[in-house]
């Protein structure tokens, strides 16, 4: 299983903590986000890592080679020169040469144990599976997933609260022939004008047409993903708690 880490954006929301540090590299509670993304699935077995740099990549990649270094693991990394105009389905398709075998693909921004990894990799092979958090209460700028029977059906910031089922938390395995369809599908979504300004889910959304999306739940783990200031010290603090 390779893990693909979206890494590119500079975390603008996070300002002034991201004007010279790329959100991928902020401390949480001793370690850098991606270090403890890269730990988490390091604890799990897996060993074969790409990460879609971007903004401040030389810094990245300097803070990788010690992470590869330490956890002697494999750790490659793809540019995206886009980041700066471009939303991250940019940043998979130009990951695209690296969807070559299963994969788990994450946002960069997500906070979280080799627990959670554990429960991904136990979801019942499926050629997509997205996972999914059910809450009391939807906002704006949730990923709202709509579903049907366990299926995926839709996917948008912008679906309607009350057709809501959960949220898609940033965390998604392709396997065998699921792994072509998505590479298919990234190819044909950036041949559209709007690809630049396009986030990944939509692909996925279109992807949910053509093929069953299976889900799996995360109810009971702990995580969080830094967006804002108020996120980061969500994370450090459930980072402590974790001991």
């Amino acid at each position: 299983m390779r893990v693909i880490i979206l890494a590119a954006g500079q975390g603008k929301r996070l300002l002034p903590l991201t004007a010279e540090v790329p959100k991928a590299l902020l401390d949480i509670h001793g370690r850098t986000l991606i270090a403890r993304q890269i730990d988490a699935f390091a604890a799990c077995g897996i060993s074969d890592f790409v990460v879609v740099t971007g903004y401040a990549s030389a810094r990245i990649e300097a803070a990788l080679a010690e992470i590869a270094r330490s956890l002697k693991v494999g750790i490659r990394t793809v540019y995206n020169p886009f980041y700066a105009v471009a939303d991250n389905l940019a940043s998979c398709w130009m990951a695209r040469g690296e969807m070559t075998t299963d994969f788990i693909q994450v946002n960069g921004d997500n906070v979280f144990r080799a627990d959670l990894v554990e429960r991904l990799l136990s979801a019942e092979p499926r050629p997509v599976t997205v996972a999914i958090n059910r809450k009391d209460a939807y906002d704006p700028d949730d990923m709202k997933v709509m579903l049907d029977q366990g299926r995926l059906t839709e996917i948008g910031k912008t679906l309607p609260v009350d057709t809501t089922d959960a949220e898609d938390i940033g965390f998604y395995i392709f396997r065998g022939d699921g792994v072509k369809a998505y590479v298919k599908q990234l190819e044909m979504a950036m041949r559209e004008p709007s690809g630049l300004k396009q986030w990944f889910p939509s692909a996925v959304g279109s992807l949910a047409k053509q093929v069953d999306i299976n889900t799996i739940a995360i109810t009971g783990l702990r995580w969080c993903e830094v967006d804002f200031p108020v996120d980061l010290q969500q994370a450090r603090q459930l980072v402590a708690s974790w001991g």
